[in-house]
């Protein structure tokens, strides 16, 4: 019924005198109804809500991911949020999450896999037994004569991942191939393989000319380390320029005189 109190509109207007001809009116929300504007009596209430008109349940949801599904892609539930009276019931929306694997990269439909292989296996070929993601053995190999350069990639196609909507068609493998070359080698070692790869290119310069030239040595060096180290000697170099400038880089304001 309609809830006596505020006749129905939910709200009570209360006023307060402040001072002489001073009034204050205030409108707030009917603590009898809860702003609702009915009332329901104590007998005809409903023992399981009790008169709230809703009710706490829990309910299964099965969530079922397909194939090819992609980071971040939403699977909705139309209807299943909270219910209230006199509302629209809102949806539920999951979000799948993909984890990170330790050996294959994801982008799109496609598969990237990191491979490291030695020197020897670059210049006369290699063999590989990949397991993939299902558990299947593949058998990656070179072609005959083939040389494999460094950070070169390989494509496989078809055993990517299965694309969304279509499970049957996929993307493709791709493997990135990183080349890890000898510290260092034996005189020996050098001269087998002067022997059988191509010749060094020849030097332009006579003997006599080579004499003249100055000799330098070359030592290894970190390029990030590097970079760093001169970016923080330049802006150390900037602050102690600052500290030099006259009044120390910062000027003074005077009041003005009136």
């Amino acid at each position: 019924m309609r809830c006596p109190g505020c006749q129905g509109s939910g709200m009570k207007v209360t006023i307060r005198q402040l001072g002489p001809s001073m009034i204050q009116q205030m409108q707030q929300a009917c603590n009898d109804c809860k702003g609702t504007g009915e009332s329901i009596n104590d007998k005809d209430r409903c023992p399981g809500c009790k008169g709230e008109k809703v009710l706490q349940e829990k309910k299964v949801l099965e969530v079922h991911v397909e194939k090819g599904m992609q980071h971040n892609q939403k699977i909705t539930f139309p209807g299943e949020a909270d219910e209230a009276p006199d509302t629209v019931t809102g949806d539920i929306v999951f979000v799948v999450q993909q984890k990170e694997h330790p050996k294959f990269k994801r982008k799109g439909d496609d598969l990237f896999y990191e491979h490291t292989i030695s020197l020897t296996e670059a210049l006369c070929g290699f063999q590989l037994v990949l397991t993939h993601l299902d558990n299947r053995q593949l058998l990656i190999k070179s072609n005959p004569g083939e040389v494999v350069k460094p950070d070169s990639f390989k494509a496989i196609s078809d055993e990517g991942m299965p694309m969304y909507q279509r499970p049957f068609m996929k993307g493709k493998l791709y493997i990135h191939f990183t080349v890890e070359f000898p510290d260092s080698l034996a005189p020996d070692q050098c001269k087998a393989l002067e022997a059988v790869l191509p010749p060094k290119p020849a030097s332009k310069l006579t003997d006599m000319e080579l004499d003249e030239c100055e000799e330098t040595t070359m030592h290894d060096v970190n390029m990030e380390e590097e970079m760093r180290r001169k970016a923080h000697a330049a802006a150390q170099e900037a602050y102690d320029e600052d500290d030099e400038m006259p009044g120390g880089g910062a000027q003074r304001v005077q009041c003005a005189q009136q």
